[in-house]
């Protein structure tokens, strides 16, 4: 558990964050070796004591008091909690108020298994709870004790909707114990999130926070260490420290961990300045017009896995002689192939409507884990300005960059790091050898009612969504509720325009319908009903199903496709079964899914081709497990890549000396 009182000077120092110590490869492997001994070691310790007898007992005691009692009660804890730290019995007493609060606050009450949670929690580990399980609920007895104790809390969302949502309905608890709740939004300006960093507990988002970070380190400057702004805090000098925004980097929980802490951990967050003026549009331009020359399989190949281009020896002698009459920056060989190559690039590996949408004459990128728009992201390299210019948009200037960082260094710096979600074990050892955080399993409140009703491998993916139209028609009559998960914009829409054809009522949930999430979401349960949903479904959402529902079998997911990590999978399938509530899902994908064409285990994708054929789809088992070999695949290749960028990160700091610190 965190030690307030050996972090006291950490706390109340100018800026309090953890310095990241750099480890040679050595400490690598070290780690390596040991994480399994470790990470078991650290999940025993912070289960070792028995949290629910003494908070159960305590809570009896709190439920005879009336509130204006309790209130008192809240106060004499927070005197406690800060003046000796956080001991068991002063943790086991705030659970048990935090509890009682949130009963008559808002009419829900922890279940033991969320006081397991919270537990878990506060000792920094990552609790994984299977989806339903109230993850939202549990993270206030962590927050409000921590917060309570004096130490500031940020709750970390995966996106806005979230961010509002918990921050709106948790808040009253919050509000009773005599602690602050800010909001960070994306529209805010400095003064607002100032406003909100400065509250005892703050919901925002990874991207809004790192960020607001990152600005925190240009506005600080880079000479400045910590002592320095310590001195300046004594000595009434602190003309930079009321620039900045945050107030340091405490304690953070963060919600869906595996989203935030893994997935999102492949590529760095950058702030970069505008050119203003854009001088390399003919360059983009004679570098897509000699792209657009190249014949893929004869001058270039495209490794879809890596999603790279090779441009082959034909292929250079040709871009030679093609740019022979070019001058002054088409001279030279090595810029010339790696402009061409952006070009290919942006032709060939990127699409519309799946890797980013065309909106307003802009290319707003999509994300590929959750489903929504990053309207202020950009492809670095010239790759977005090429996108641009592939759409016939206006191009936008070419930035250079300003500070970049990224989530593993990021997250690593806060002196006290806890974790959730219901998908973790999977990534239990790089969050320990990365994090350092330990994965624990909590038990379900109810046993879990969801049933898989199968999967299904068709040859083509017309065969799939014949098949897919035909089950979707099958669960709307006998009106049970369908979501039916896709992977891209441009999936949902092939769909709807073949459900519509079915004359199959439905809505579709994708990032051009990013502004109607709450109300899709908050009727996909009522019977009937289909919904059809990029992975803004998958995270985060709680259907809430009709009692004539329940018995009609519950929500049924249908996933259309595959990701490239199984994770992500479970979460689309966790919408449905919620809490005890009855539920299904079932697969049905193709051999020309993203994932079976793209997977290196050539021996898997031969024995799948050998099995499947034209009008007898593979069905059980052995399709589970072929698809699954695909997905090892990826999933190793997405390991790699994360591993490659943290060294690298740890490269471009000692070389360089910049990643953004304060020291």
């Amino acid at each position: 558990m965190f030690d307030i009182a050996r972090q006291q000077t950490a706390l109340h120092s100018a800026y309090p964050e953890r310095s990241v110590p750099r480890e040679s490869w050595f400490d690598r492997q070290g780690v390596k070796f040991a994480s399994p001994f470790m990470r078991r070691l650290q999940e025993r310790t912070a289960m070792r004591t028995e949290v629910l007898e003494p908070v159960n007992e305590q809570g009896r005691t709190l439920s005879a008091l009336r509130d204006d009692q309790l209130r008192q009660e809240v106060v004499r804890v927070r005197e406690q909690l800060r003046r000796k730290g956080l001991s068991n019995e002063l943790v086991f007493r705030s659970f048990a108020l935090v509890r009682e609060v949130a009963q008559r606050t808002i009419g829900q009450r922890h279940y033991d298994v969320q006081i397991l949670g919270g537990w878990v929690l506060l000792n920094g580990c990552v609790a994984e709870m299977a989806t339903g399980e109230g993850k939202t609920l549990t993270a206030t007895l962590a927050a409000a004790t921590a917060a309570l104790a004096g130490v500031p809390v940020h709750l970390i969302t995966v996106n806005d909707y979230l961010t509002a949502r918990d921050a709106a309905e948790m808040g009253p608890i919050y509000s009773m114990l005599g602690l602050t709740v800010g909001v960070i939004t994306h529209e805010q300006n400095p003064e607002a999130r100032r406003a909100a960093y400065a509250c005892d507990v703050t919901y925002c988002t990874n991207k809004e926070l790192a960020f607001d970070y990152l600005r925190d380190r240009l506005a600080v400057g880079r000479q400045p260490n910590r002592i320095q702004l310590q001195l300046e805090k004594l000595y009434g000098d602190a003309t930079r420290l009321r620039r900045l925004v945050l107030r340091g980097l405490c304690f953070g929980i963060v919600d869906e961990a595996d989203s935030i802490l893994v997935d999102e951990a492949r590529v760095p967050l950058i702030i970069a300045s505008s050119g203003g003026q854009v001088p390399e549009k003919p360059i983009y331009e004679t570098a897509l017009v000699l792209a657009r020359s190249l014949k893929h399989g004869t001058d270039f190949e495209i490794d879809l896995r890596e999603r790279s281009i090779l441009l082959t020896p034909a292929g250079l002698a040709g871009l030679a002689a093609r740019a022979k009459d070019l001058t002054g920056f088409w001279s030279g060989p090595r810029r010339r192939e790696e402009l061409v190559r952006q070009a290919l690039t942006a032709l060939h590996l990127f699409h519309r409507d799946t890797h980013y949408l065309v909106r307003d004459e802009k290319v707003q990128i999509i994300d590929e884990y959750t489903g929504r728009i990053m309207g202020d992201r950009s492809w670095e390299q010239g790759l977005h300005q090429m996108i641009e210019l592939k759409e016939e948009c206006p191009i936008t200037p070419m930035q250079s960059s300003l500070a970049r960082i990224t989530y593993q260094r990021f997250f690593r710096r806060y002196l006290w790091l806890a974790g959730m979600t219901g998908t973790a074990q999977e990534v239990a050892t790089e969050l320990w050898q990365v994090y350092r955080l330990a994965t624990v399993s909590i038990p379900t409140n109810r046993s879990l009612q969801r049933k898989s009703t199968g999967e299904w491998l068709f040859s083509t993916a017309d065969e799939k969504w014949d098949a897919v139209v035909e089950r979707i028609a099958g669960l709307h009559k006998r009106g049970r509720p369908v979501l039916v998960g896709t992977k891209s914009v441009s999936a949902s829409e092939l769909l709807s325009e073949k459900l519509n054809a079915a004359g199959i009522p439905h809505v579709i949930l994708n990032a051009r319908q990013d502004k109607e999430e709450a109300d899709i979401v908050s009727k996909a349960g009522q019977p009937g009903r289909v919904t059809v949903a990029t992975n803004m479904a998958g995270r985060g959402t709680d259907i809430k199903l009709l009692p004539e529902v329940a018995k009609a079998g519950g929500l049924h997911v249908l996933a259309t496709e595959r990701h490239e990590a199984a994770r992500i999978d479970r979460q689309l399938y966790g919408r449905s079964g919620r809490q005890g509530d009855p539920g299904s899902f079932e697969i049905v994908g193709s051999l020309e899914d993203e994932l079976m064409t793209t997977s290196r285990r050539l021996l898997w994708r031969w024995m799948a081709r050998a099995f499947v054929s034209r009008g007898k789809p593979l069905q059980g088992k052995l399709a589970a497990f072929l698809v699954r070999q695909a997905q090892l695949s990826a999933e190793s290749l997405h390991v790699r890549n994360r591993r490659d960028l943290l060294q690298h990160e740890d490269q471009l700091e000692t070389t360089l000396a910049f990643s953004g610190r304060l020291e």
